[in-house]
């Protein structure tokens, strides 16, 4: 179950390779998401020194009067993922056109986890495509569930 997708991700990029991590976050920040209180827009991976970060996720506090004074809703948080799906994304990553974008966050046995894809950025046409196509198939949906 999805508890926060990132819809412009879907819109913008087209996935080559979809991993799953887990995210290091503080208990109030767990609170926060859980409650809708976080937003992904403009959110990527970056991999520095055998470690993978997400980079530009906002969360915003759950309590204003008990959250820490230092905190910092965008700050950089690490991801959890193994040395052989790091070496992946890195090499993924020095590759000119790719990406890595966070695709959802969502709750595994109680963890929130991050569905993240090596992902290519869509031209103008591609999306203006993808949107004649959807468009069809509706009013084929359409036409046949009149019948």
């Amino acid at each position: 179950m999805s508890i926060l997708i990132n819809k412009k991700a879907k819109r913008d990029y087209s996935f080559l390779k979809e991993y799953s991590a887990g995210i290091e976050l503080r208990g109030f920040e767990v609170k926060s998401i859980r409650t809708g209180k976080a937003n992904m827009r403009g959110a990527h991976i970056v991999i520095r020194g055998n470690e993978a970060f997400l980079v530009g996720m906002t969360i915003s506090p759950y309590q204003i009067a008990n959250t820490p004074d230092d905190y910092d809703p965008e700050r950089v948080r690490r991801l959890l993922l193994t040395k052989k799906e790091i070496i992946e994304l890195a090499e993924y990553e020095k590759q000119k056109g790719l990406t890595i974008v966070p695709l959802s966050l969502y709750n595994s046995k109680g963890l929130i986890k991050v569905s993240l894809a090596v992902a290519r950025g869509k031209k103008k046409y591609d999306k203006r495509e993808e949107v004649k196509k959807r468009d069809a198939d509706r009013k084929i949906k359409r036409t046949l569930k009149k019948q």
